[in-house]
């Protein structure tokens, strides 16, 4: 018998990989040694694995170089219309591994390597992830960036390059401990500094009317200073930019006005203005109003109009001098996306420009950011909408505040005319909400100042027509579009399963990895005895692997024959990790109660992060690894029941944790998750969904056939009643003995014997303040696992239903339908010409 493959071997047979061709693998080798050398390490005996890292990061680097030159190159001569995809997050994870893949490096780094006496699965492990962002909001944008560049869209994604991004989350005791992200410590090798674009931002000051026109005056400067990312598309040689911006203070800070012996402190005071780059905002769907919030949200959107309208004028590649000076065709070069409101400020921005800098009219000016600007809505939750204090406006922008007071005057001329007399119309309609403080509502400012919202999945797209923004749709109805979302197939198939991207390309070739709908040719197979059992295979590949990581990490054991019941998100009531911890106490109450029984063992993981002030979130947290700790240190329970707490759930633990999941957790209450995408990577995967009908879940089960799906709990229209009815827990404590056994064992102290009463605040909120429906779906899931074949066909027939949640279609539908662009799969050629 021949003895098994190493990793290393098994990953050499992967086509989807690339081809390791002699040549290139030498060439490789050549310039590996060549970083090495220049990291200043004389002898590779002292090289660390981090200089090995950085080694190979630059090496591959090189690849992307000529390429990233030959794109600009490329859309400065053929001067197609640029689309800027603004956004206060991109949540990147790590860089190398997708760049192989997008360059079909893949296996010939990993022969290089291998040569070389090293292993680069342990190289890749040293990169830190890029965490500039919360969860779905973050990613969906790092998806689009893949796509947009794979499509051949001329695109360029605008941020902040904080600092600090989201925080490293430690367990300690049971409960959550933030740490600070310092990713940047060791530096980053993906990143350039352009100091040559660096741009002034203002900031309080005051506003002159005058009869050469409005001046913004006695501000004060902070400088962005950007820097590049390269973003590779799918094996076209294009090679697309983001750019973030980082505050800089100005040479002169605070020295203008100092008093004598004020030197030193003017020096240190330049780090205030250096903060608003700091750190990200570590809240998922919650509005802070702070100012500090503010400046960022300005901040990016200042640095990006200048770089956009400097980009408009020049055109020619490398000229710096402007030959475009009528900015009327702005619309036609020129498109905006709005990540969210939180880049809002880029409507009233514009109009300063053009209205105080260029001196066009106000009618001309509209009209061009409104045919520029588009917005995307994700989330309907209240207390998620930013709605900023006026006053807050009028001391950090001043000029900002007259532009929006103006736009809100003529927005509600135009309404009261259509409805004559309805003040209560004008009251709910205006960009101004009145009451103790004055604020300003920033979806209505977006969608006043764009030419096309979206929502991001067909059931939240309806609900905002239905409720949230229905005054506005209907004035407006042209306005509103959806796009479902999607994610790319390149991190979220071939880049983190290649086992799975390899058994697929096997049957029906590798052109789907850019094409997704393709996925349908599996339902070919679905009855294909060899094919159900290399998906299976694949699958217990991935749940070895994924045990063999939690026990080197975490020390853990858990039981790879047992089903992965996985839910890994933010920490959030709506998205109800409680109705899990409600099940699983269920669960084990049952196998408690009839220990001979024969169950399908499972091992529940829970992961994701908790806003630090989130006070409910941090209990859920400290709850989850309170019944961990009761129901893993059960001899009657064994390895039949495992509940597991993921720490620090991030990117690149996403990577490891879907391709491995049997089960995926979507159990938001109806009408609350926007679309959610996580879910679609499940499905990609090959796990199974339980969920509600929400989101995007909708839709997946619309592509699948809801039979391959375990759906249950109320519909939108059934939560809608129940609201209007008054919604009692009592009444489901007292009809359901299960549910009152679980609820009575966690207020009564069982899963907190040193501290009876821990949990009352969560016991209280469920009884009183919570919609709750106890999952009737279970005894389901536990029949189709005991079939192992049938549960492998409805995995197949997901597969076969993922081809719509590629972001590849979503990006191409922004393109058409918003954007008014086309899309090209053609190839450029990888470098200049020699001259």
């Amino acid at each position: 018998m021949s003895k098994p493959l190493t990793d290393q071997e098994k990953r050499k047979q992967i086509s989807v990989r690339g081809l390791a061709g002699v040549e290139n693998v030498s060439d490789l080798k050549t310039n590996f040694n060549r970083h090495l050398h220049f990291t200043l390490v004389k002898d590779r005996n002292v090289a660390t694995k981090r200089d090995y890292y950085f080694a190979l990061a630059n090496t591959v680097r090189d690849h992307l170089v000529g390429r990233w030159i030959r794109t600009q190159q490329h859309y400065y001569e053929k001067d197609p219309k640029r689309v800027y995809y603004l956004s206060l997050e991109f949540y990147m994870g790590r860089t190398l591994q997708n760049t192989m893949v997008n360059l079909a490096l893949e296996n010939a780094c990993d022969e290089a390597t291998y040569q070389l006496g090293l292993d680069m699965e342990e190289l890749q492990d040293i990169e830190e992830d890029a965490g500039l962002g919360n969860g779905g909001l973050g990613r969906l944008a790092a998806c689009f960036l893949d796509s947009m560049a794979s499509l051949g869209l001329a695109a360029y994604g605008y941020g902040i390059r904080y600092e600090f991004g989201i925080f490293n989350q430690k367990i300690v005791s049971g409960w959550q401990v933030e740490e600070a992200d310092d990713w940047l410590r060791y530096g980053n090798p993906w990143e350039k500094a352009r100091p040559e674009y660096m741009r002034p931002v203002h900031f309080y000051g005051r506003v002159e009317h005058t009869p050469e026109g409005v001046k913004w005056v006695d501000t004060q400067v902070v400088l962005a200073l950007p820097y590049d990312t390269p973003v590779p598309g799918y094996r076209n040689n294009i090679v697309n930019t983001m750019r973030l911006w980082s505050a800089k203070a100005p040479c002169d800070f605070n020295l203008k006005d100092f008093n004598v012996g004020g030197y030193i402190q003017a020096v240190l005071d330049r780090n205030l203005a250096e903060n608003i780059s700091r750190v990200l905002y570590p809240n998922d769907n919650f509005f802070e109003g702070k100012e500090l919030r503010l400046k960022q949200e300005y901040f990016v959107v200042a640095a990006t109009l200048q770089d956009i309208i400097r980009r408009f004028k020049a055109s020619k590649f490398g000229s710096t001098e402007y030959v475009r000076l009528d900015l009327s065709t702005l619309p036609d070069k020129v498109a905006i996306q709005l990540n969210d409101t939180h880049p809002a400020l880029a409507i009233p921005e514009l109009m300063r420009i053009l209205v105080d800098v260029e001196k066009l009219t106000w009618e001309k000016s509209w009209d061009i950011v409104v045919r520029t600007c588009a917005y995307t809505n994700h989330t309907v939750l209240p207390e998620a909408l930013e709605r900023w204090p006026v006053d807050l406006f009028q001391n950090l922008l001043p000029r900002h505040l007259e532009i929006i007071y103006e736009i809100n005057r003529r927005h509600l001329e135009r309404i009261a005319k259509l409805y004559p007399g309805d003040h209560d119309r004008l009251r709910r309609m205006s960009l101004i909400e009145e009451g103790n403080v004055k604020k300003i509502n920033m979806a209505h400012l977006c969608i006043v100042g764009s030419h096309a919202v979206n929502g991001v999945a067909r059931i939240h797209s309806e609900i905002i027509k239905d409720t949230v923004f229905k005054d506005f749709y209907d004035v407006d109805p042209q306005k509103f579009q959806n796009k479902t979302n999607g994610i790319t197939p390149r991190r979220w198939l071939v880049m983190c399963n290649p086992g799975l991207a390899e058994v697929i390309a096997e049957r029906i070739g590798e052109d789907y990895i850019r094409d997704l709908d393709q996925l349908k040719k599996l339902l070919k197979f679905v009855n294909d005895d060899a094919f159900i059992r290399d998906v299976a295979k694949v699958k217990q590949e991935n749940k070895m692997k994924f045990a063999a990581h939690l026990e080197d990490h975490y020390k853990v054991k858990i039981n790879p024959n047992s089903m992965f019941d996985v839910q890994v998100k933010r920490i959030h009531e709506y998205k109800r990790q409680l109705l899990n911890c409600l099940h699983i106490i269920t669960l084990y109450n049952r196998i408690k109660r009839e220990p001979n029984k024969s169950w399908t063992p499972r091992t529940i993981m829970i992961g994701g992060k908790a806003a630090p002030g989130y006070h409910t979130a941090k209990m859920i947290i400290k709850l989850i690894t309170s019944i961990g700790d009761i129901v893993n240190n059960d001899p009657v329970v064994g390895d039949r029941l495992k509940v597991i707490f993921l720490e620090n759930y991030r990117v690149t633990l996403a990577e490891k944790v879907i391709p491995a999941a049997d089960l995926s957790e979507q159990i938001s209450t109806a009408g609350t998750e926007a679309s959610g995408t996580g879910n679609m990577k499940f499905m990609l995967n090959g796990a199974l969904t339980i969920g509600t009908m929400d989101g995007a879940n909708v839709e997946m089960a619309e592509e699948a056939g809801e039979e391959n799906l375990f759906i249950f709990g109320m519909r939108v229209p059934d939560v809608e009643a129940l609201d209007k009815k008054g919604y009692d827990a009592m009444s489901y404590y007292n009809r359901i003995p299960e549910l009152k056994q679980a609820m009575d064992q966690i207020s009564g102290g069982f899963f907190s014997p040193n501290q009876h009463d821990l949990f009352k605040d969560l016991v209280n909120m469920l009884m009183h303040h919570d919609r709750l429906e106890l999952i009737s779906c279970v005894i389901t899931v536990d029949m189709h696992i005991t079939n192992p074949k049938e549960w492998t066909k409805m995995v197949i027939h997901n597969i076969a239903g993922c081809g719509k949640f590629s972001s590849d279609r979503t990006i191409t539908q922004y393109a058409r339908e918003i954007w008014g662009m086309e899309p090209s799969l053609e190839k450029i050629a990888p470098s200049l010409p020699e001259t």
